[in-house]
C-alpha cells in the first residue's frame, strides 16, 4: 500500500482522473482519494515509482509518498 501526497487535487474531476490513471497502469489496483487531506492511498502489484509516474503523468504531482 502506498500514499501519496498530491497538493493539486481541488474536486471530484481530479479524484476521477488520479483514479483513472492508477487503473490504467493495474486495473485491479484499489485506489482512494481524501480531497480535504490531498492524499490517494493506492493497494497495487505494481511499484511505488510506477505509480508515482502514473499520477504525474495525468497531470498531479506528488509532492509526498510513503
Amino acid at each position: 500500500m502506498y500514499t501519496f501526497e498530491v497538493q493539486d487535487m481541488t474536486c471530484g474531476g481530479c479524484a476521477a482522473s488520479v483514479t483513472r490513471a492508477v487503473q490504467r497502469l493495474d486495473a485491479a489496483a484499489k485506489v482512494e482519494v481524501d480531497l480535504a487531506a490531498k492524499s490517494v492511498t493506492v493497494v497495487s502489484g505494481r511499484t511505488l515509482d510506477e505509480v508515482r509516474g502514473a499520477i504525474a503523468d495525468a497531470g498531479f504531482p506528488v509532492t509526498g509518498a510513503r
